[in-house]
């Protein structure tokens, strides 16, 4: 089984967990229960042992297209050949009660469209990131597959056979005739699962739809972009773990930034750096609700820290504190892409810049959501005053290097997002602050950066002080307020930036890389993609810096209308794009998406000069 491209997945899931379902019809990436647990079928990350679970048609020259149901995340993959035509339904369904039929379900309605097709099953579990094995039990309702942790069940009314892999099938369906299989967990001890109605199966793909466009509409962006917008939407909420709403980095792990390299990492997670460029994109388009639910789980990782204690930089999807990094051996990675990595060692790291979106996200939501209570004041208060203690700090830095640490200029940008913001909160809600003590050190830190973040030589702002390397993270200074978008030194940086690779920039046929670092080495073999969030942060420097220039606000638009098409042909995108277009990295990954979001709103709203 040869590997597919990153790009040619579509994504569905229950807001618990989520699969990645190939053009082909293969489902090659599917963790189980959650997004964070061990993989079913990794197939993605080892083409031989990972486990799939396909559904293809015998023919040869099939055209495979898939799309997404309107305004849903039910997705469909057709296969278009001279035979005849047969799609595939895949869904999990959602709003579904504890122990209720379709709770924790995987569904696949496979359809004959027009005249006749052949089509060829194979579900191959290879449970615990294929570490351990299973046994198969046949029965006249489908199959069992029963592991050391966990058991699951595939009902079907298709005769199955079983091999040493799992059990595979063929069969034939004339246009209107439909076969449906269900991957549910089982009891270890009990039997096989229940035969399921084809009016039932039914039923769950209407209740399907009709959640999602309900949710849907309740995003108020109305702009240009609107379809795009909705879709990025849809994918942050796929990416929501229900139970404590956090939102995840992306539901991969280990999906390389450049093919063959090791810059290949764990996603699976939540990380404070995007809370509050999630919360904005969130209440900026209407769900309320999700921002709320995520403010919760932030919330609560500020009340559980003792009184000197900094916040991690990730936690797990319930807020487990261990991440531990492990390397699984047996896997060799997508494409050979070695090592496959499990766990992030990134959460030890110091990183200070998360104090900074911490704390916008807080206020942004005391803002536009609801008012925050006393009891979390206090502990950010506190962390407020670590920050003042502690700002001056070396780190790791927003991208988390691992090469020691620097006076990353981004990090001390965001401490002065968190006093800034600290100051605005307290103020406004006149909650007790030590005002004259964060109002000093918030002054210092921005000195301090126009006095040793400025390079001369480079005339730009650069990665930290002593160096002259770029860093397209300092495209958020004006999106802070740290900056006038239109400063002297802030179009320096942005036109600095603006440079092919050649002449000492950043950007390439307008997608921006992070950094260089050739000129910046960073503690990592390899090299890696341009970086898809910078790409729309330079979009919204631009737009920003256009409402006094109208050709920086063109360059805006072209950038943000180019970097739409390397999305896939979902509208999905994964964290890099490589030098060809392909997608690079975990995928599709939520940072992308909610940067995607805010660049599209603050676009559109400066086009129609509602600044």
């Amino acid at each position: 089984m040869a590997y597919q491209s990153i790009e040619n997945y579509g994504i569905i899931g229950n807001m618990h967990t989520t699969a990645l379902v190939g053009l082909g019809g293969s489902i090659d990436w599917f963790c189980f229960p959650r997004h964070d647990s061990p993989s079913v079928f990794a197939a993605l990350l080892d083409a031989e042992k990972g486990g799939h679970f396909k559904i293809s048609p015998c023919v040869d020259g099939v055209t495979h297209k898939q799309l997404y149901w309107p305004e849903t995340n039910v997705l469909v993959t057709r296969f278009l050949a001279s035979c005849g035509v047969g799609e595939i339904i895949d869904f999990m369904p959602v709003g579904v009660p504890v122990n209720q039929q379709g709770y924790h379900w995987l569904v696949r309605q496979v359809k004959g469209v027009r005249c006749q097709m052949k089509f060829r099953v194979e579900c191959y579990p290879a449970f615990n990131y294929a570490r351990d094995r299973h046994k198969t039990i046949l029965s006249s309702t489908g199959a069992c597959f029963k592991s050391p942790s966990l058991s699951l069940g595939l009902v079907t009314d298709i005769p199955l056979k079983q091999d040493e892999r799992g059990v595979f099938a063929e069969f034939t369906l004339e246009a209107g005739q439909t076969a449906v299989f269900v991957l549910q967990e089982t009891d270890p001890e009990g039997g096989c699962t229940l035969p399921l109605r084809h009016q039932e199966a039914i039923q769950l793909f209407d209740d399907t739809v009709a959640y999602w466009r309900r949710w849907i509409a309740k995003c108020t962006y109305d702009g240009r972009w609107r379809e795009t917008v909705e879709r990025s939407a849809l994918v942050l909420k796929l990416l929501t773990y229900e139970p404590t709403g956090a939102i995840i980095a992306a539901p991969t792990c280990s999906l390389p930034e450049m093919i063959g390299g090791t810059r290949n990492w764990d996603y699976r997670y939540t990380w404070i750096r995007d809370a509050s460029f999630t919360l904005y994109a969130l209440l900026r388009i209407g769900f309320t609700e999700e921002a709320a639910q995520f403010m919760l789980f932030l919330e609560n990782r500020c009340q559980e820290l003792d009184s000197d204690d900094p916040l991690q930089i990730m936690y797990g999807i319930d807020g487990y504190h261990n991440l531990d990094e492990e390397i699984l051996d047996h896997l060799e990675g997508y494409k050979g892409s070695y090592p496959v990595r499990i766990g992030n060692g990134a959460y030890q790291q110091l990183q200070l810049d998360i104090y900074g979106e911490l704390m916008d996200s807080v206020y942004l939501f005391n803002k536009y959501g609801t008012e925050i209570s006393y009891d979390l004041w206090l502990s950010l208060r506190r962390l407020l005053n670590w920050v003042c203690d502690n700002w001056q700090r070396q780190d790791e830095g927003i991208w988390e290097t691992r090469g020691g640490r620097k006076d990353f200029i981004y990090s001390n940008l965001m401490c002065w997002v968190a006093l800034d913001r600290g100051l605005r909160l307290a103020q406004k809600r006149s909650f007790p602050a030590d005002h004259q003590r964060w109002l000093k050190e918030r002054d210092r830190i921005y000195e301090e950066i126009m006095a040793k973040g400025w390079s001369e030589e480079r005339q730009a702002f650069v990665q930290y002080y002593g160096s002259t390397s770029l860093d397209a993270s300092n495209l958020i200074m004006p999106l802070v307020f740290f900056m006038s978008p239109t400063d002297p030194r802030m179009l320096k940086t942005l036109d600095a930036i603006n440079c092919s690779p050649e002449l000492g920039g950043l950007v390439s046929d307008s997608l921006v890389y992070r950094y260089n670092p050739e000129e910046a080495p960073d503690g990592i073999l390899g090299t890696e993609g341009t970086f898809n969030l910078c790409t729309f942060w330079l979009v919204e420097a631009l737009t920003r810096a256009g409402k006094v220039d109208k050709k920086r606000l063109d360059s805006a638009r072209l950038i943000f209308e180019q970097m739409l098409s390397y999305a896939n042909h979902l509208g999905l995108y994964a964290e890099e794009t490589g030098s060809s277009g392909e997608a690079l990295g975990n995928f599709p990954q939520a940072f992308t998406h909610v940067s995607l979001i805010s660049a599209a709103w603050n676009l559109n709203r400066a086009i129609e000069h509602k600044f």
